[in-house]
């Protein structure tokens, strides 16, 4: 054997050690990290029965959602119902599985204001999510009310009481609903939210995680186009995962109540005028895909170029001809996200919706093997 070959098989052998090595090394900090690590799925139950879904891979999963009537939750249909029991039903498979009522969403909390405005109106939905929650054998709720104190859909009333407001209807779930129920909310995760809407030491004593909505950053009502649920910032675009984090950190919200959201789905964004179609760029929002169309939805073939931005750790892609840009998580930054999230001890991930996603070989089975 000439020396070359010697030397090149040698250092061949000392790098196998030694990522042999590392692979070993880091497995017992990785089970620390992960144990009490949350991946929260929402379900709005539409459509793909919850069955069909890799639930075992999640520790918690959403129903969506509960509807404020008068001051009480409701749930209005028959399907709903079946689905909330089909839900119930998958902890037999999943015995860790928490599953969780929710409150509002966007459109969903019009009279959230006026309501949790008085006394009488926070107690009677405290006492009718126990109730509500007893029947079903649920674990929890999340609520999603966007937003308090910061106008959120353009009709919906808001006002700077709300803040207060806030806190105090956690505080009366949590003493109406005990200690071991799962309480969370949905927070958004933009600057104006972070700043303004919640009082956020005063409700870390009563909930058990934050859902950081870090997605539609870029939303129906923007006018400029970029990445709707980057995780870094960009010198374009503040708002981020990475920014909404360390801000609530600076805040003084614990790490392990920090939950960061992926979108499980796309926008599309018509860049209305100049060149070059592309990112930062006035536009009007389009419509929206699912990640389960996302392959032929942004085809080479439909005319897509498809690109990743280095700095945000965010995909996109453009269509030059039809002026079509579209902001969207898949594989590579719901890996990073999910890494992130283990690598600064946050308490999860969680995600807008299941029925997005692949029924195999998904999203969620990314975010279980980036854990595992």
């Amino acid at each position: 054997m000439r020396i070359q070959e010697w030397l090149f098989y040698r250092q061949a052998s000392i790098k196998s050690l030694v990522l042999l090595f590392c692979s070993i090394l880091p497995t017992k900090s990785i089970a620390e990290r992960s144990s009490n690590f949350r991946v929260v799925g929402y379900y709005s139950g539409v459509g793909i029965p919850i069955d069909s879904f890799e639930t075992d891979q999640l520790t918690h999963l959403i129903f969506c959602f509960g509807n404020l009537e008068n001051n009480r939750i409701k749930i209005h249909t028959a399907v709903d119902s079946s689905t909330i029991q089909q839900m119930v039903k998958r902890k037999k498979t999943n015995p860790s599985l928490k599953v969780m009522l929710s409150l509002g969403g966007w459109g969903g909390c019009k009279t959230c204001s006026d309501v949790f405005n008085t006394e009488e109106g926070r107690k009677e939905f405290a006492q009718s999510v126990y109730e509500l929650s007893t029947y079903f054998k649920t674990d929890g709720l999340d609520l999603d009310w966007e937003y308090p104190a910061i106008k959120g859909v353009p009709d919906h009333t808001f006002r700077q009481e709300d803040r207060a407001n806030f806190t105090a209807l956690v505080k009366e779930l949590r003493q109406v609903n005990g200690k071991n129920f799962e309480l969370s909310f949905a927070a958004g995760g933009f600057t104006q939210y972070i700043n303004e809407s919640i009082d956020w030491k005063s409700v870390l004593k009563y909930v058990n995680f934050i859902n950081i909505m870090t997605y539609d950053l870029v939303h129906g009502y923007s006018t400029t186009s970029g990445h709707h649920t980057p995780l870094y910032s960009t010198p374009m675009q503040t708002e981020s995962s990475d920014n909404a984090v360390k801000m609530l950190l600076q805040k003084g919200v614990p790490a392990n109540k920090l939950v960061i959201g992926a979108a499980f789905y796309g926008r599309f964004f018509e860049i209305t005028n100049g060149y070059p179609v592309d990112l930062y760029q006035p536009c009007k929002f389009t419509h929206g895909f699912s990640f389960k169309h996302q392959q032929d939805s942004l085809s080479l073939q439909n005319g897509f170029e498809q690109k990743w931005d280095p700095i945000a750790q965010a995909p996109y892609a453009i269509h030059p001809k039809r002026r079509l840009l579209a902001s969207y998580d898949n594989e590579q930054s719901i890996a990073l996200k999910t890494k992130y999230a283990l690598d600064h001890k946050l308490g999860g991930i969680m995600f807008w919706q299941l029925y997005d996603d692949k029924l195999h070989k998904g999203l969620l089975n990314i975010i279980h093997s980036t854990i595992k």
